[in-house]
């Protein structure tokens, strides 16, 4: 269809040139014969115009069938969609920029984060090219060279739930000070200051539940699935691990199982809340686990 529409209107401006040249020989007075190889040259060029436009019709054509087929297909970082399918990328561009480089659970460094998800895709795909299967629930643990971090104490790691809590809720109002938190959480940590404003409460399990339940579900992305797994911990992880050095060993705590995933139960054990005032708190909660 496209291609005819393009057609008809080639062959209409061409069709309106024609008379506009018949035209204006007609008003100068000059020979048709003079003007033939210009016309001769227009007809290439007119035709050279319509070859173009089917090309690009045709790629265009085929681009449109490549999107719609994986255009609602989200595959997770080190894998991309080929024909609807989620496959491990080809190859990844190493960066330039040390800064850039990542240090993985297993203590190496990598000059990308997608050579990290790539080599765990392999192992999770059964590919030949697996390299171990350490690999397959490797994750990046801070950006930059691996480098020799100091151990956490039994006294900070005891510590480290109250500290994390504050950081939460600290983020948590900045975001609403500069307008940035989705009306759902500003409506929830607004009633929540109320309450604590009237009841005087500010060590309670409530005081802390609106932002410990938004940063889980702010990190629950994709797959949405009430699961928050060691990638999606990444973004929480990594731009604090310079910084606290307990953060990687309380997040693993966290996993009480050792699934490598964090259910929201064992988030709320973890910052030492109470799952009950985390009901009915996220945007996008599904069925709340037990």
């Amino acid at each position: 269809m496209k291609q005819l529409v393009n057609f008809i209107f080639v062959a209409l401006t061409f069709e309106g040139y024609l008379c506009k040249k018949a035209l204006f020989d007609w008003e100068n007075n000059l020979p048709k014969s003079n003007n033939t190889r210009d016309i001769s040259q227009q007809d290439q060029e007119i035709d050279d115009l319509i070859e173009m436009l089917r090309e690009d019709d045709e790629t265009n054509l085929v681009g449109d069938q490549v999107e719609d087929v994986c255009a609602d297909v989200h595959c997770g970082p080190g894998r991309t969609c080929e024909e609807g399918n989620c496959v491990c990328v080809k190859a990844c561009v190493p960066e330039r920029d040390p800064r850039r480089f990542v240090c993985s659970n297993l203590n190496r460094t990598h000059d990308s984060d997608c050579s990290v998800y790539r080599a765990r895709c392999l192992c999770e795909e059964g590919s030949p090219e697996c390299q171990t299967e350490l690999h397959r629930h490797m994750h990046i643990e801070y950006y930059g060279s691996c480098r020799e971090m100091s151990a956490c104490q039994e006294d900070e790691i005891t510590d480290f739930p109250r500290r994390m809590r504050e950081w939460l809720d600290s983020v948590m109002e900045d975001l609403s000070e500069k307008g940035e938190l989705t009306p759902h959480y500003k409506n929830i940590l607004e009633a929540e200051n109320i309450h604590l404003a009237d009841h005087q409460d500010n060590q309670s399990s409530r005081r802390w539940s609106a932002s410990a339940v938004w940063k889980w579900c702010d990190l629950d992305k994709h797959p949405h699935d009430n699961v928050v797994s060691r990638h999606e911990l990444f973004p929480l992880r990594a731009p604090l691990y310079s910084l606290e050095h307990c953060i990687s060993p309380f997040l693993d705590n966290c996993d009480k199982d050792d699934d490598h995933s964090i259910t929201i139960q064992e988030w709320a054990d973890c910052l030492e809340l109470n799952l009950e005032d985390f009901v009915d708190q996220c945007e996008t909660l599904g069925t709340m686990p037990h």
